[in-house]
């Protein structure tokens, strides 16, 4: 019978904070690497992070050998204890996810579990690094990207199975099912502004242009959708994009609720540099170079320095986190713009950057994610404008 090592770690800059989870499995008999998993996981407390480590482990081997031994080891000395069945399990955060690990090879003699010090959990704490660093980033981690290509701020791909370079193992990406029952999520609700003269010609307008007013539709648009989310009586919080046409969308909003709106330079649009105020057509005659390549490259800039979608959804990565934290449990209202709305959606489906151009999001349309505790992310609405009609 096989013996499999798993090691796993997880940390949280901030605890809670932005927070990630790495772990390897390991050829007992050889001291081969055969899996390793890591993921950003979004704002969470280091034992949540931890415990998501060991999951994600546990279930690389079970994908190898699910008949194999598994000697876990950590350098959590309260999952060690808890998963020995040494210590009772308390806190309501760690009790499913407990559960979840047990799950996973439920023949409780096929699982021992060791603390080890930090200093010999080196490899499972540098994955949780990198996948912190991803999320830093906007990204998640990718077994294909290389430590140094990290740092070096490369892209990293869509998580996926690939084969080593020696095909001797296996590196495997691995995720979470649904979201446990951790509490309240934070849910943010995305309100995108109402129509300004630019939106019905379907024209480029970031943060980088004119900073143009909503129109006559757009400010109606803007009470329609007020008086919808009155009725619904559950926004607990307004949070605005500095821009003259989210700032008016959010008024309209707040006189109907009695909230202030606060302003967060997180939430602006993109900036499109040189094709601000223009048509789709027009860039691609005037810019076709730089139009064809920001259609097929994330990190691509719009002509005259404008801001790529590498760098929006880092932008955008560090703002959810931030308003995460600040809101955990309520419900919070966000009007902003259609690059910030679509990203935040992205990066709660784990989908890869083109899926940008996949999204159809009208003016004043309503859209909805939740963020658990676990670090987990549900879509629960998308491009909503039944209020419009």
């Amino acid at each position: 019978m096989r013996e499999f090592i798993v090691e796993a770690d997880g940390g949280s800059r901030g605890n809670p904070g932005p927070a990630g989870y790495g772990s390897v499995v390991i050829d007992a008999a050889t001291g081969e690497t055969l899996a390793e998993a890591a993921e950003y996981i979004g704002v969470a407390t280091n034992n949540v992070a931890e415990y998501r480590g060991l999951v994600a482990g546990l279930r690389a081997a079970r994908e190898l050998d699910p008949a194999a031994t598994i000697r876990v080891r950590m350098d959590s000395k309260l999952v060690v204890e808890q998963m020995s069945g040494r210590w009772k399990i308390k806190h309501p955060d760690m009790k499913p996810l407990a559960a979840e690990a047990a799950r996973v090879y439920p023949d409780a003699g096929q699982v021992t579990y060791e603390w080890i010090p930090r200093e010999k959990n080196k490899h499972a704490d540098r994955l949780a690094n990198e996948a912190m660093d991803a999320g830093r980033r906007g990204e998640q981690w990718s077994a294909s990207a290389s430590t140094a290509e990290l740092d070096a701020g490369a892209s990293a791909s869509a998580a996926t199975a690939a084969d080593a370079d020696t095909g001797a193992a296996t590196k495997v990406a691995v995720g979470w099912s649904a979201p446990a029952d951790l509490g309240p999520p934070a849910t943010f609700v995305l309100l995108r502004h109402g129509e300004t003269p630019l939106t019905p010609q379907k024209r480029f307008s970031g943060s980088g242009g004119t900073d143009p007013s909503l129109s006559d539709v757009g400010r109606d648009q803007a009470e329609r959708v007020a008086a919808s989310l009155a009725r619904r009586g559950t926004i607990e919080a307004i949070v605005a994009s500095p821009l003259t046409r989210t700032r008016e969308t959010a008024a309209a909003v707040a006189a109907r609720l009695g909230l202030d709106v606060t302003i967060d330079d997180g939430l602006r649009e993109t900036d499109f540099g040189a094709w601000e105020g223009l048509t789709f057509g027009e860039v691609r005659e005037r810019y076709p170079d730089d139009m064809n390549a920001w259609l097929t490259s994330p990190k691509a800039e719009p002509t005259g320095g404008g801001e790529s979608f590498a760098a929006t959804a880092r932008r955008m990565a560090v703002t959810r986190d931030k308003l995460i934290a600040a809101h955990a449990g309520r419900t919070v209202l966000l009007v902003t713009h259609v690059t910030p709305i679509k990203t935040l959606v992205r990066l709660a489906l784990g989908a890869p950057p083109e899926s940008l151009f996949r999204m159809e999001l009208s003016a004043a349309s309503l859209s909805a994610v939740a963020y658990y505790a676990d670090g987990n992310a549900s879509v629960r609405l998308f491009n909503d404008t039944s209020h419009l009609r």
